[in-house]
């Protein structure tokens, strides 16, 4: 029985759908949904987590940890954590992925990149004038589609021999905001003008939901990504044997959500 936390979110939802159509017995856990266990009252996860032979773990925003509890009360099981890039980067600190590594139980760690879906913060300026706006319109960054997250996540949790790695996730190509602008307009059939944002009309926006420390690292990367930022993995093709979607598949298959 595979465990699957955040099981509502953009990722957990199709992860939930890939494996059970791959006839995988599966318990959806999550805050809200029909299974309610949160991940900073460990022993809420008890019943969740009994008789699991892998856990995927994906951690809400403000989890601030421990993580070890969770970890001990998911004894006995392979654990997938969802980490991110910008842990091998050395933008994130990395101490969930130490915690997972030194739990002593078989693990896998996913490191994707931004997320395609992050688009969706353009969706209303785009549905009600067809206008986006982002700063560094040039700079492209190999944004990963989540349900590739999401396949990749079904393929590692159903195979122990993926136990000890870490993969990174990422597009196929590096795409801008400006290639956004266009995939998304082409999606739709119809012209989307693209504004160029300066950093601080960016940051202004961010702030509104998230706070100042997040919009700096993400404008951060956003405007001036290292090479490792910018590099495309193999990792998708290597666990799946295809290639990652590009963001145009992405847009083809949200567009309801612009329109």
């Amino acid at each position: 029985m595979i465990v699957v936390t955040g099981a509502t979110g953009n990722i957990g939802r199709p992860l939930v759908e890939a494996l059970t159509a791959a006839g995988e017995e599966v318990r959806a856990v999550s805050r809200r949904g029909p299974i309610r266990a949160d991940l900073s009252d460990a022993p809420s996860l008890r019943p969740a987590f009994e008789g699991a032979s892998a856990v995927f773990l994906l951690l809400p925003p403000d989890f601030r940890g421990p993580l070890e509890p969770v970890l001990e009360e998911a004894a006995g099981a392979r654990v997938v954590l969802l980490s991110s890039q910008g842990v091998g980067t050395g933008r994130h600190p990395a101490h969930f992925e130490d915690a997972v590594r030194g739990a002593g139980l078989p693990w896998t760690i996913l490191r994707p990149g931004g997320f395609a879906s992050n688009a969706l913060q353009w969706a209303e300026s785009v549905r009600t004038s067809r206008v986006l706006a982002a700063p560094f319109g040039d700079v492209g960054l190999p944004v990963i589609d989540p349900s590739d997250i999401a396949a990749v996540a079904a393929a590692v949790l159903v195979d122990p021999s993926h136990a000890g790695r870490t993969y990174e996730l990422t597009g196929p190509a590096p795409v801008s905001p400006r290639d956004q602008a266009a995939s998304i307009a082409t999606a739709l059939g119809e012209p989307v003008e693209f504004i160029s944002q300066t950093r601080e009309e960016a940051r202004s926006a961010m702030l509104a939901f998230m706070p100042p420390e997040v919009a700096e690292a993400t404008l951060n990367i956003l405007g001036s990504p290292t090479p490792d930022e910018q590099q495309v993995s193999p990792d998708v093709t290597r666990v799946l044997g295809r290639p990652a979607r590009p963001f145009a598949d992405w847009a083809t298959r949200n567009a309801a959500a612009f329109k």
